[in-house]
């Protein structure tokens, strides 16, 4: 393949493997980033979003465009600040995007935005798909604005396609290394009821998404980027322990012990969602990773007790 391909949020998690699996396949790569990374193996274009400023050569390089800045959700309590940080990191940093698209000449063939499962809020058991409700809480709120921020992409023209994404799997970050840790102490234990659903993606299979949302032209509009297998919190515990060949203590971590320590963005890991793939295995992609217990051996299979 080739093709240059622009990603906001090139350094995070997701950005950097997305990043590795572009190069492999021939693509050119380059981030976005408030700060200059002479060390970076990408080119690097900055941008401000408090001054709302980004380079002029940005879209001139650009073909397609992979918005995946956004402040972790998961780091620190969710005070009003940090709520005002989450949101406008996602909002402003598209609005900018898109300011740049509206004012400038460019090539951009598709706009492939993240947003998240969050935006179901608690749906117990039920299985949702894109259609479905949203819910009512602050996750709810700020993937809603972030989308909604990337359909004013779409309305200039652009093929955008949002890819809602749940729980990443993958051994250098994210939320598996937190779970896993206690796991590895023997100290392993689900979550609150342990009912709640996880729906989940392993990394590799989520950049493979990106690509091919990318790449295809039928991707347009929004679709779930989880695995066909979503899993409770006590099965997702209790097949690691397996793959990691640990015990579990038995017990559970109170409900109530977390909103303590937490607050409340204990909501992240004692509300779950249970989220339908079925829109985009009809478009054809294909899981490495459908099984929740080989995604966790990609990773722990080696770890012996």
């Amino acid at each position: 393949m080739s093709g240059k391909i622009l990603i906001a949020g090139g350094t995070g998690l997701i950005g950097n493997r997305l990043s590795e699996m572009l190069i492999d396949l021939g693509y050119e790569v380059a981030h976005l980033s408030r700060h200059a990374a002479p060390q970076s193996q990408y080119k690097t274009f900055k941008w401000d979003l408090d001054r709302h400023y980004i380079d002029d050569n940005v879209l001139n390089y650009a073909d397609y465009i992979i918005n995946l800045a956004g402040a972790s959700v998961a780091d620190g309590k969710w005070t009003a600040e940090r709520k005002k940080e989450i949101i406008d990191s996602r909002v402003k940093s598209t609005r900018l995007l898109r300011d740049c698209l509206r004012e400038t000449e460019h090539h951009v063939k598709a706009f492939i935005s993240a947003s998240a499962v969050g935006i179901y809020g608690n749906t117990h058991d039920h299985l949702v798909t894109e259609e479905s409700a949203h819910g009512h809480d602050f996750l709810t709120n700020v993937c809603e604005q972030w989308e909604a921020a990337a359909w004013e992409v779409r309305d200039l023209g652009i093929r955008t396609c949002i890819l809602r994404i749940g729980v990443v799997l993958s051994d250098k970050g994210g939320a598996l290394p937190q779970i896993a840790k206690p796991v590895k102490l023997m100290a392993g234990a689900p979550l609150g009821s342990g009912k709640q659903y996880m729906s989940w993606i392993h990394l590799d299979d989520l950049c493979r998404l990106f690509i091919q949302a990318m790449e295809l032209p039928q991707y347009k509009g929004i679709f779930n980027a989880v695995a066909p297998n979503p899993v409770t919190n006590q099965e997702f515990t209790q097949t690691l322990a397996h793959v990691m060949h640990k015990p579990l203590i038995g017990l559970k971590v109170p409900a109530i012990g977390l909103k303590l320590v937490l607050g409340e963005m204990s909501e992240v890991v004692l509300e779950g969602q249970r989220v339908s793939s079925n829109k985009i295995l009809c478009q054809g992609f294909t899981f490495e990773y459908p099984e929740v217990q080989g995604a966790l051996e990609s990773f722990y299979a080696m770890e012996k007790s």
